[in-house]
């Protein structure tokens, strides 16, 4: 039982870590674009703003640790074997460069292994709708509607100053709204990770059942999402940066606003938002509300086309590594998923060397897709 607990605290981190890359963009992605904070320079500033939300709150951690299964027919097993789920999902969607919610693929991988293990009663099937399902489709039309109204008032308020002027004073605003973005998703991304670490703690009879999440936990989760979000996850920052909306600062700050109002009213709720989901509906809302903005609702349909599927492809991902894990049995079970989920990260990884986006090329001009066409994997003054 030690080594198997050891092993979920691992995968978790490393999940955690993932989570951190993949949603960076939520945060960075419009200053980035629009040139207000230089590539690197934003990952650092998200990274330390992750860092320090991470401590702000612990009710989503409460919600993922015993509001969505059945503790007590929960194993450590079946909490590696979710983890799992949601890590694959987190690395094939960043592959792809689609901005799906790493906060669903993780509920989605531990209600899919607790299903294969313990069968539907195990499931609070009432609070899943109402704190996961319902908000994932909520949110981004609140934030949308939100950013909609913001950038309609921004540009209103700010019509009759230069637009060189005026570009400059939100570029210094967006330094402030995109760090705003960044706390928040330490606040509520953080969370779920310590929420499943807490889970297994007291699936494994370390921890006594309701049980919060422990000082060690929440400074462990605090670092793994900051040395992600560092890494910066390129492919999904072009991906919301360039492809869905041609961002300029008003815009960019009007979107960051929104998404912090309501990732952070989110988590003072306990509710296992999608900082993704808003992030998009505020960069989507931000195209609606400036006349003439031109909005790709194509790649649009695409990300949510993938936020359908995440629960779901998550779950079975989570059930498959159970079944297998299981069906080997003990300890052995859980270090051969284990083993073959690094084999699986390693190649996605190695993959997406072929097809490189880095600080250096993220802001190259859209060209349906989030690969930057050989011809342009040089460094411009633009993107340095």
């Amino acid at each position: 039982m030690t080594v198997v607990l050891v092993l979920v605290v691992v995968t978790a981190l490393a999940f955690d870590f993932t989570n951190g890359f993949h949603d960076t963009g939520n945060a960075m992605a419009t200053s980035i674009a629009t040139g207000a904070l230089k590539p690197r320079a934003a990952v650092a500033l998200s990274g330390a703003l992750n860092l320090v939300g991470a401590f702000l709150s612990l009710s989503v951690a409460a919600t993922i640790a015993s509001g969505l299964v059945d503790t007590q027919l929960v194993t450590p097993a079946v909490v590696f074997a979710g983890l799992t789920g949601g890590i694959v999902w987190n690395l094939l969607t960043w592959f792809l460069g689609i901005p799906s919610s790493s906060s669903h693929a993780l509920v989605g991988g531990v209600v899919g292994a607790t299903l294969a293990a313990a069968g539907a009663h195990a499931v609070q099937w009432q609070n899943l709708v109402s704190k996961v399902v319902i908000p994932a489709g909520l949110s981004p039309v609140i934030a949308g509607i939100v950013a909609t109204v913001g950038t309609w008032l921004v540009y209103r308020i700010s019509r009759r100053i230069a637009t060189g002027a005026r570009d400059r004073g939100f570029r210094y605003a967006q330094i402030g709204s995109a760090s705003m973005v960044s706390l928040a998703h330490g606040t509520n991304d953080a969370q779920k990770t310590m929420g499943v670490i807490t889970l297994a703690l007291i699936a494994g009879g370390s921890l006594p059942p309701s049980a919060k999440a422990p000082l060690w936990v929440i400074v462990a989760c605090a670092i793994a999402i900051s040395a992600g979000t560092y890494i910066g996850g390129w492919r999904v920052i072009r991906t919301l940066g360039k492809g869905l909306v041609e961002i300029d600062p008003p815009q960019g700050m009007a979107a960051e606003a929104s998404s912090a109002a309501v990732i952070l009213l989110s988590a003072g709720l306990g509710y296992s938002l999608s900082t993704t989901h808003v992030a998009t509906g505020s960069i989507l809302g931000s195209g609606v509300g400036k006349r003439g903005a031109r909005v790709r609702w194509g790649v649009a349909g695409r990300m949510a086309t993938a936020w359908l599927v995440t629960l779901p492809a998550a779950g079975v991902v989570g059930a498959v590594s159970y079944v297998v894990a299981d069906g080997i049995g003990g300890t052995a079970g859980v270090v051969v998923v284990f083993l073959v989920l690094a084999a699986v990260a390693l190649g996605i990884y190695l993959r997406s060397r072929r097809t490189a986006v880095t600080p250096s090329n993220v802001n190259e001009e859209w060209a349906g897709s989030n690969v930057v066409p050989p011809s342009e994997q040089t460094p411009t003054p633009a993107s340095a």
